[in-house]
C-alpha cells in the first residue's frame, strides 16, 4: 500500500510539472520616449497583440518625454533597453563610457519630426527666428540634434530650449513661453486641421539627417551580455510586430485603442509619415556621415574609431 501512495503521489507531481509551461516568461524593462508616437508604439502594440509573449517576453514599459530621460535608466542600469534615443546622444555618452550598447536602429530620416508656430506668430520660416525661442525635448534627443543642426546650417540667433513632450510643447507655445515648437503625428494634427498652427520647417530640413538614423533602440551593456539570448528575442519580436503593423488591419485597432485616436487618424499618421522603411531596425542608415556629424556638432569630442562602433554596434542580424 505504501508503494502504491508514493506511486500515485509521484504520477500527481509529475502530472503538474508537465502542465506547467517549458519555460517561465522573462521580463525586460524599458524606457520609451513619447508615448504615442506610432514609431514608439512598436514594443506597446507588440505586447498588446500577444507577440512579445508568444517569444517567451514580458515588457515592463517606462515612458519618458524623451531621449535625456530615456538615457539615464539605461546607463543606471534601472531599465535593459532603451527606445529613441537619439543618435547623437547615444555617440555622446557612449564616448564618455556610459555601459550603452545599440542594438538597432529605432527610426531613419525626420519626416516625421516638425517645428510649428501659431497661426497668428509673425514668423514664417526658420530664419525668422532671430531673438526667439525653439523647442525640443531633452537634451541628447533627435529634436536636440536636429535643432543645433538647425542653429548651424541657418545661422540661427535663435534660443533652444527644452520644452519635453509634444504635448507640452503645445501648451508652451499656445500660452506664449516658447515662440516655435515641435511636435510629431498624431500630436499636433488637430491644431493643424483646425488652422490653429503653422509648420515652418521639418526635421528633414536639417540637411546632416535627411534620409540617416536618427534614434535608436539601445540597452544596458551588463544586461546585454548577461541576458543576450533574451535581447534577441526582443528583437525578433521587435522585427515581427513592425510586420503586423503594416500588414494587418488589425494592428491600426490595436494602435489607435492605445493612443485614443479614431482608426483613420492612425492611418493617416502611419501612411503619410511613417513608410516602413523608416522604422527597420537591422540597418543604421549613415553611419559614417554620422560619426563625423556628432564632432561637428559637438556632441563627440571626436570620431569614434572602427574598434569603438565594433563594441558600440551590436545589432543581431534578421533570421
Amino acid at each position: 500500500m505504501k508503494l502504491q501512495h508514493l506511486a500515485r503521489a509521484t504520477f500527481a507531481v509529475l502530472a503538474v510539472c508537465l502542465a506547467l509551461p517549458a519555460s517561465a516568461q522573462d521580463t525586460l524593462k524599458l524606457a520609451i520616449g513619447q508615448r504615442g508616437n506610432w514609431d514608439t508604439s512598436v514594443s506597446e502594440v507588440g505586447q498588446r497583440a500577444g507577440i512579445f509573449k508568444k517569444h517567451g517576453l514580458v515588457l515592463e514599459i517606462l515612458w519618458t518625454q524623451g531621449s535625456g530621460e530615456t538615457q539615464q535608466p539605461v546607463i543606471s542600469g534601472n531599465v535593459d533597453i532603451g527606445v529613441a534615443v537619439g543618435v547623437m546622444g547615444a555617440l555622446s555618452s557612449f564616448s564618455k563610457g556610459a555601459p550603452v550598447r545599440i542594438i538597432g536602429a529605432q527610426t531613419t530620416g525626420a519626416r516625421d519630426l516638425f517645428w510649428y508656430v501659431r497661426e497668428d506668430s509673425p514668423i514664417k520660416s526658420l530664419k525668422d527666428t532671430a531673438g526667439k525661442t525653439i523647442a525640443y525635448s531633452t537634451k541628447g534627443s533627435s529634436t536636440n540634434g536636429i535643432v543645433t543642426a538647425f542653429m548651424k546650417q541657418y545661422d540661427l540667433k535663435a534660443t533652444p530650449v527644452a520644452t519635453g513632450s509634444p504635448s507640452s510643447t503645445l501648451t508652451q507655445v499656445m500660452s506664449g513661453q516658447v515662440d516655435v515648437g515641435w511636435s510629431a503625428p498624431p500630436f499636433g494634427l488637430d491644431q493643424l486641421d483646425e488652422k490653429k498652427i503653422r509648420i515652418i520647417a521639418s526635421g528633414n530640413d536639417a540637411d546632416v539627417f535627411k534620409g540617416q538614423t536618427v534614434r535608436l533602440l539601445i540597452a544596458n551593456a551588463q544586461a546585454l551580455q548577461s541576458k543576450k539570448a533574451v535581447f534577441d528575442r526582443y528583437m525578433k519580436a521587435y522585427r515581427e510586430t513592425i510586420d503586423y503593423m503594416y500588414n494587418d488591419p488589425a494592428a491600426l485597432k490595436v494602435y489607435a485603442d492605445f493612443v485614443g485616436i479614431s482608426e483613420a487618424k492612425a492611418r493617416r499618421v502611419r501612411d503619410d509619415f511613417f513608410p516602413k522603411a523608416a522604422i527597420d531596425p537591422d540597418k543604421i542608415v549613415g553611419l559614417d556621415t554620422i560619426v563625423m556629424d556628432a564632432v561637428e556638432l559637438k556632441f563627440t569630442a571626436q570620431p569614434l574609431t572602427k574598434e569603438q562602433l565594433a563594441e558600440l554596434v551590436q545589432i543581431v542580424p534578421r533570421q
